[in-house]
């Protein structure tokens, strides 16, 4: 049997849409619904304020790629996440960001999906990120937040708590509330 050639960082640049290197193989990431999206939109807003009072990195949002050399993983495609390396132009960043945030979607349940992600935690640590948020718009626990000091104890945020990514991004704070849609009809039409 043939050997199957494996992918690479140059062919993944290639790919439309977003997707990972992972295993030798293009692994492609379907498009979200309205509340992940939403989620990791005013994620990154707020990391963009951040970033513009301190200065000390940058906000990436959603698609954007982190060229990493893991024996198993070559790349990340965060839903959101904070970088404090130099930026790479029209490249991938080099390295892992130091806070990472993983928006659940629908093909994100059930015990199969759970292994998956808890294999990409561990990639991420592996990698150098300090700080992953899972989050999750459908359960109580909403923000969980995974650190590479304790990374099977996750801190838990719920609704009205306010999350936070130390020692990743110190001093970033954000309500969960803010994490969700401002309608509550889902109209912009209230009376």
């Amino acid at each position: 049997m043939p050997k199957v050639k494996e992918a690479t960082l140059n062919d993944l640049m290639k790919e439309p849409g977003k997707a990972e290197l992972v295993g030798g193989e293009i692994v492609r990431m379907p498009p979200t619904g309205f509340l992940p999206g939403f989620a990791a939109m005013r994620i990154l807003f707020s990391l963009h304020e951040y970033a513009l009072a301190h200065r000390n990195g940058y906000a990436v949002g959603d698609n954007v790629g982190f060229a990493v050399d893991l024996p198993r993983r070559k790349s990340f495609s965060p839903d959101a996440a904070y970088y404090v390396g130099p930026h790479s132009g029209m490249k991938f960043l080099e390295g892992a960001p130091v806070f990472a945030v993983e928006v659940r979607s629908d093909g994100d349940y059930g015990k199969k999906a759970e292994q998956e992600m808890a294999e990409k935690r561990a990639d991420y640590f592996a990698a150098g990120t300090l700080v992953v948020w899972d989050v999750d718009m459908l359960g109580v626990d909403v923000v969980r937040v995974y650190r590479a000091s304790d990374p099977s104890h996750p801190t838990i945020y719920r609704r009205g708590d306010v999350a936070e990514a130390e020692p990743a991004v110190p001093g970033w704070r954000m309500p969960v509330e803010d994490l969700f849609p401002y309608y509550v009809s889902g109209s912009e039409s209230e009376s």
